[in-house]
């Protein structure tokens, strides 16, 4: 039950996991550290405008150029106390401040959600309060951005992962359901070769020979599954065939081994399309398809194939008046191993 639950796939879950919320939680205690910092530098710059604005030393105006000088990435907007922005502030876009009145308002709403004010006294008679707001850094803004690129990334690491792992996982089923048809085209070679040789024998009596005959078709379809076994995995040789006439063939074969409650209807453009196609493997589809359509009949209705040529591509149709497919299993149709019947092997549509 462990091994079951906790594999690759849950470590590999939890691992992305722990990564992300070790990530956020310093980068919120980065923040923080650094919001502190920002917090403390203008404080430092608002009280050397508060000396500046008391003192009538020249050297009071040096400090607080210096301190201004140092703070280039903080943005800074002074208020009154009602909120009203005294045109005065540090590191925001000048020209934007000239062309639009409404601008540094704007800057206050937005720093006010950002942070609180800080609020100084400038002079005592008559009394004059200001309000210093600030808005985050772009070194803050990128350390809180962070943990959310850093998810993305291990997001799609995560999906690039699975998708590769899921990828090799069904080229090796697909291996494996190839090398399976392989191994029973190559099984079945040595009893039809023998089953060959006695037909042979009886045939030589004349009493035998029509029950030789009947044997040899049965023998001859045996090779023709053998046969197709054999190719699975192969590049097949392709050929020019009428597509017609092979479907014609097929439908002709599966009639014979029909309920007589069962139609048959081809419907085509043309009486000759020619395509390049592996006859044996063509015939194995159609059949497929036919005997699909049979089995969801329960012995009765109508199957009808509809044959077009479009030039730039042929389409074939199979219709039948069965009970259909339900919604749950549409997706599953063509994966190799699935199937609604008793005893059916899921390869049919795969």
């Amino acid at each position: 039950m462990f091994t079951q639950v906790f594999n690759w796939r849950t470590l590999l879950a939890l691992v992305a996991i722990a990564i992300v919320t070790g990530t956020i939680f310093y980068s919120d205690y980065l923040s923080k550290k650094i919001a502190k910092e920002e917090r403390k530098k203008v404080n430092v710059w608002v009280q050397s405008l508060k000396t500046r604005a008391q003192a009538t030393e020249a050297s009071a105006l040096t400090l607080t150029n210096i301190i201004t000088s140092e703070n280039t990435d903080i943005p800074i907007i002074e208020t009154d106390e009602n909120d009203n922005p005294s045109g005065q502030g540090l590191n925001l876009d000048t020209v934007q401040i000239k062309a639009d009145t409404s601008y540094l308002r704007e800057k206050v709403g937005e720093f006010k959600k950002q942070h609180a004010p800080i609020i100084i006294e400038i002079n005592s008679n008559p009394l004059i309060i200001n309000k210093y707001y600030y808005g985050d850094s772009q070194l803050l803004k990128e350390v809180r951005y962070y943990p959310l690129v850093q998810l993305l990334v291990i997001t799609l690491f995560i999906i690039i992962t699975l998708i590769a792992i899921t990828t090799k996982n069904k080229s090796t089923q697909n291996q494996v359901w190839a090398g399976m048809a392989k191994e029973a085209a190559h099984q079945l070679g040595t009893p039809i070769s023998s089953l060959q040789g006695w037909v042979e024998m009886m045939k030589e009596d004349v009493a035998n020979e029509k029950i030789a005959t009947e044997i040899l078709k049965d023998i001859d379809r045996l090779k023709l599954v053998s046969d197709r076994f054999g190719k699975i995995g192969s590049t097949p040789q392709l050929e020019e065939n009428n597509i017609v006439k092979q479907i014609e063939g097929m439908v002709a074969y599966i009639k014979r081994r029909s309920p007589d409650k069962v139609n048959f209807n081809i419907q085509v453009n043309e009486p000759e399309i020619i395509a390049m196609i592996n006859a044996p493997l063509f015939d194995w589809v159609i059949e497929n398809l036919l005997k699909n359509a049979l089995d969801a009949m329960d012995g009765a209705g109508d199957i009808k194939i509809f044959i077009k040529d479009e030039k730039a591509q042929i389409i074939i149709d199979i219709a039948d008046t069965g009970k259909g497919i339900g919604k749950q299993n549409i997706s599953k149709v063509f994966k190799p191993g699935f199937t609604t019947k008793k005893r059916g092997w899921g390869l049919g549509l795969s």
